[in-house]
C-alpha cells in the first residue's frame, strides 16, 4: 500500500516535466531563451535560411514561426503605389499586434522596385507582394532580433538581403569563350523580348482592393470586447490582412451583430 501511495504521488512531477511549453511571453528572458532553442531546430529542420556570403539569414517564414509563438501577428497597414513610368515601386507597411494584451508592439515599412537587380521583369503583383513581406521581415527584426541572434542566425530577414541578382552568372558568361555571332545573336534576341515587358503589365490582373488601415483598426478593436472568444479573435487576425474592402466591411458587421446577440442575451438570461 505505501510503495502504490508513493507511486501516485510521483506521478504528476512526471505528468509536469514532460508538459510542452505552447507559447512563450517576450518579457520573461528565460522563456525567450527557450523559444531561441526551439526557433533553431524550426529553422534547420524546415531549411528556412538563405546563405549569403557564407552567412545563414533567416526567411520571413522563420520570423513569423518566432512572432506566434510569442501571440505576435502582421497586420499589413497600408501598401501604397509609388511608381513612376519608368519604374514599378511599391510601400508597405505592417504593425504587430499581440493577442495577449490587444495592444500594438512593432512597426516595419519597406519598398520594393522594379530597378533592384534581379526584378526588373516582375509582374506588378510581385513588386507589391514583396513589400509586403519585406514589411513583416522588419516589423519582426525591430522587436525580435535578438531571438533570432540567441538562435544562431543573422538578424536581418533574408528578403532585405541583396543576393547579388544575376551577378555570378554575368561572370561566368563573361569568362566563357563566346563565338563571334554571339553578340548579334544577343542583340536579336533581346530586340524580340522588348515587347515580352509592356505586354506582361498590362495583361496583370488590376490589384485587388484590400481592406483599408480604418477597417481594421474597427475589427480588431471588435475583437477586443469582451465577450468575442480568444479562439474568434485569434482565426480573425490570422486572416484580416486577407481581407479586401467589401469583405472587411461584412466582417465588421457580423461582429458588431454577435456582440449585440451575446449582450442582449446574457441581459435578458439575467
Amino acid at each position: 500500500m505505501e510503495t502504490a501511495m508513493n507511486e501516485a504521488t510521483k506521478a504528476p512531477k512526471t505528468q509536469v516535466n514532460k508538459t510542452k511549453i505552447e507559447s512563450y511571453d517576450i518579457s520573461r528572458s528565460d522563456e525567450t531563451l527557450h523559444l531561441a532553442t526551439d526557433l533553431a531546430k524550426f529553422i534547420k529542420d524546415n531549411k528556412l535560411t538563405t546563405n549569403v556570403q557564407g552567412k545563414e539569414f533567416v526567411n520571413v517564414e522563420g520570423w513569423q514561426y518566432a512572432g506566434s509563438r510569442l501571440g505576435i501577428v502582421p497586420i499589413v497597414d497600408h501598401v501604397i503605389n509609388v511608381s513612376t513610368e519608368s519604374e514599378i515601386k511599391y510601400q508597405a507597411k505592417v504593425t504587430l499586434f499581440d493577442l495577449r494584451s490587444g495592444h500594438t508592439v512593432g512597426a516595419g515599412f519597406a519598398i520594393c522596385s522594379s530597378k533592384e537587380q534581379g526584378k526588373k521583369f516582375y509582374q506588378e503583383f510581385a513588386i507589391m507582394s514583396m513589400a509586403q513581406t519585406r514589411a513583416i521581415g522588419k516589423a519582426y527584426r525591430n522587436i525580435l532580433a535578438w531571438i533570432i541572434r540567441a538562435a544562431g542566425y543573422e538578424p536581418t530577414p533574408a528578403e532585405e538581403m541583396d543576393y547579388g541578382g544575376n551577378t555570378t552568372d554575368a561572370k561566368v558568361v563573361a569568362a566563357a569563350p563566346a563565338p563571334q555571332k554571339a553578340p548579334a545573336a544577343q542583340v536579336a534576341a533581346a530586340m524580340k523580348a522588348v515587347p515580352a515587358e509592356p505586354v506582361a503589365v498590362e495583361a496583370a490582373a488590376p490589384a485587388v482592393a484590400y481592406a483599408t488601415a480604418a477597417q481594421k483598426e474597427e475589427i480588431i478593436r471588435l475583437l477586443n470586447h469582451p465577450v468575442i472568444t480568444r479562439q474568434e479573435k485569434t482565426k480573425m487576425l490570422l486572416n484580416i490582412n486577407r481581407l479586401d474592402e467589401e469583405r472587411a466591411t461584412q466582417a465588421i458587421a457580423k461582429l458588431k451583430k454577435a456582440i449585440d446577440d451575446r449582450e442582449n442575451g446574457e441581459s435578458a438570461a439575467a
